[in-house]
């Protein structure tokens, strides 16, 4: 039969041959994993670069047309600047004699009504009533 430390020895020895057993399981699946994280990382590798390539021919147009756009606003800004000047001219030059011609017509408006008989009415006027008198009958 066998001493109590040749069955402590048999049984330390099982131990570790079933640990290393573990170990060794653990660390195949290990590999396994780190293959297939290798072949997944160049799989995407493949894909992402041709994917990137058409993301940087997008952003290159795409700042090309914002370039000509840019362009187009500038132009289009200057050409607003350009009508806001002109309808200031043009106000300023209309509006000023239009005043005071209008102003001058009032005057002398009221200067011939003023000079004629309260009872008499222009030639044009003699069957037309007042605005004043519109509401009422004669």
């Amino acid at each position: 039969m066998l001493t109590a430390g040749e069955v402590a020895g048999l049984i330390a020895a099982t131990g570790w041959i079933v640990l290393v057993c573990v170990l060794t399981m653990v660390l195949v699946r290990l590999a396994r994993l780190l293959t297939e994280t290798t072949r997944a990382v160049s799989d995407l590798s493949s894909r992402v670069a041709p994917l990137l390539d058409d993301v940087s021919v997008t952003v290159n147009e795409t700042n090309r047309q914002l370039v000509a756009v840019e362009a187009i606003a500038q132009d289009l800004k200057q050409v607003s600047g350009h009508a806001a000047k002109l309808s200031a001219v043009t106000q300023t030059i209309f509006t000023g004699p239009l005043i005071k011609v209008s102003s001058l017509v009032h005057g002398v408006r009221r200067a011939i009504e003023a000079r004629r008989p309260r009872g008499a009415r222009p030639a044009g006027q003699a069957g037309r009533r007042s605005v004043g008198q519109a509401g009422r009958r004669p």
